[in-house]
């Protein structure tokens, strides 16, 4: 248990060293071990020394994530849970500038090796929702299962 604001944030920092977290990441880990400290003072004293950016949170989970394959739709539902502000998450995706639909069809190549027989209904809905479930629009989704056709 931290006892003071010291302690609190010399926690903070340490939870900052290994990787980059979200305001509220952070309150919410500190919360569960602190007692009587002032926790926003220390969140904002972290934020003022530059130690603690929902800025560069945001740009770096962003990356990571379309590094593993997922999508708009998933990033900014999980960004949104880690309390980051929606105007925020929007103008990191359109400074990201990503190409959704090129990602969706990097995706769908990368997992689904073979062309996808047009009468098996069964088969394309399996490859949509596990499109979706990375986060994908029906757009995208659509985008690359028509575009994915012809390799081999």
């Amino acid at each position: 248990m931290y006892e003071t604001q010291s302690e609190a944030k010399n926690a903070a920092i340490g939870l900052l060293a290994r990787r980059e977290h979200s305001r509220k990441e952070l309150l919410d880990k500190l919360v569960r071990r602190c007692e009587g400290v002032d926790l926003d003072e220390v969140l904002d004293e972290l934020g003022r020394n530059g130690y603690q950016s929902d800025q560069r949170f945001t740009e770096s989970f962003i990356r990571m994530r379309v590094g593993q394959g997922q999508g708009l739709i998933k990033i900014r539902f999980e960004l949104q849970r880690k309390g980051v502000a929606s105007e925020l998450i929007a103008a990191s995706f359109e400074a990201a500038d990503i190409d959704w639909f090129e990602l969706a069809l990097e995706m769908y190549r990368r997992k689904y090796k073979t062309n996808l027989d047009g009468a098996d209904f069964k088969e394309r809905g399996k490859r949509m929702r596990f499109m979706a479930q990375r986060g994908f629009s029906s757009e995208q989704i659509n985008f690359a299962i028509a575009a994915g056709q012809g390799f081999e």
